[in-house]
């Protein structure tokens, strides 16, 4: 039996860029996953589906939005088949893209399910459903998450739908339930709401997105609630029953109060568990810290909050979205930059630029004289910058002294 010097489980993102880096290294490589090549859950049923609806989403919607500048366009007609096959087209071009590159770096790659036996073995359920036994010098487990179902409602119907399913889109329901108000729910919501789904969020909790910034959360709040039929906070699904024709649900309000609904379809939209639970690690005696830490300005005490509103950007302006906000957390002494938030379009494109400012011990000094291309978003996070010296060029806000 050949020892491997280095299995990677899981050909995720985190994964495959693991296994590329230590092949770059020199190391021998050995990437595992259960597809048929690297890409993981982002890839193939995650992030980059969605996305793609997401642009269509966002078209659709602009496109809407037009009228109110005076260019109307009739009902866009949707082929599923053709959407469908757009989506997958994408997906397989990244991932057969990720194989080439996985043989480049001459990565043995095994399409299988690994199991630990101890500390310097996995038992391999390959995809042509024989077994093998590995030993590895040093492993990296890169498993990634599965969709958490709702026990009780995930279960009761295969026509129940999660994140996974409902990017198939093997059709456009009339109208339909989302349970929880996290990012996938509201992104998957989004995409069929643009396709013509009436929308009803239901959310346990106060608000949405919870751990996100009060202030940015408004933003997006203020901008999908006129999307959407309804957004219940703080409301339960007490139960839920399958029907011929859809889905009868009943929901509990803060108040006790029971609302009865019926919906075409159910999406369950309940957060994500790591698949690592299934790789038997319990027989290796180790354990892994999946703890992560994020840095908000409820965390940040000694900060001062720093808020550059769009209605003051001429961009924004020119997009007819002036909802949006970007925000600096700054340290009122060092002035280091210790948080970046922005909500509005292209925040995720827009957001790199704190993250580098954080990674180099950026100052709101370097941030204030850094040049920003005119008129451009990414001037919010300059002018951001101004904010904290009562000198921001489009808002009178002097520093009180």
């Amino acid at each position: 039996m050949k020892k491997r010097k280095l299995i990677v489980i899981g050909a995720g993102p985190g994964g495959y860029a693991a296994a590329f880096l230590a092949a770059d290294l020199g190391i021998e490589t050995t990437l595992i996953d259960k597809d048929v090549n690297p890409g993981g859950v982002c890839l193939f049923r995650g992030c980059i589906p969605s996305k793609a609806m997401l642009h269509l989403a966002k078209v659709l919607n602009d496109a809407d939005k037009l009228k109110n500048f005076g260019v109307s366009f009739s009902k866009p007609k949707i082929d599923l088949k053709r959407v469908r096959a757009w989506k997958n087209d994408i997906v397989k071009k990244l991932t057969s893209g990720l194989g080439q590159i996985s043989k480049q770096r001459k990565i043995e790659y095994i399409q299988g399910i690994a199991v630990f036996l101890d500390n310097n073995k996995i038992e391999l359920s390959c995809a042509d459903k024989k077994k093998e036994i590995i030993e590895f010098e040093n492993a990296i487990i890169a498993t990634g998450s599965h969709p958490a179902g709702i026990p009780g409602i995930s279960d009761i119907s295969k026509k129940i739908l999660d994140s996974t399913s409902a990017l198939n889109f093997e059709k456009i329901p009339k109208s339909m339930l989302v349970i929880g108000g996290g990012y996938i729910g509201l992104e998957l919501a989004t995409v069929y709401s643009a396709f013509g789904t009436k929308i009803t969020i239901a959310e346990m909790l106060p608000g949405l997105l919870n751990g996100a910034d009060r202030d940015l959360v408004n933003i997006l709040f203020s901008s999908v609630k006129n999307s959407f039929e309804s957004i219940l906070l703080e409301t339960k699904v007490s139960s839920v029953k399958a029907t011929p024709s859809g889905f009868k649900v009943k929901l509990q309000e803060k108040d006790k109060k029971i609302i009865e609904k019926t919906f075409e379809s159910v999406l369950v939209s309940a957060g994500r568990k790591p698949n690592s639970s299934n790789l038997g690690l319990e027989n290796t005696g180790v354990k892994i810290n999946e703890k992560g830490f994020i840095i908000t300005d409820n965390q940040a005490r000694t900060s001062v909050k720093n808020i550059f509103v769009w209605a003051a950007s001429g961009r924004a302006l020119t997009l007819g979205r002036t909802d949006g906000l970007t925000k600096l957390i700054i340290d009122n002494k060092s002035q280091r930059i210790l948080g970046v938030g922005i909500a509005g379009p292209n925040a995720g494109d827009l957001i790199s630029e704190g993250v580098l400012a954080i990674e180099m011990g950026a100052n709101a000094t370097d941030l204030k004289l850094s040049i920003h291309p005119h008129p451009t978003l990414s001037e919010t996070i300059m002018e951001s910058a101004e904010v904290f010296f009562g000198q921001s060029t489009h808002i009178y806000k002097p520093k009180k002294k």
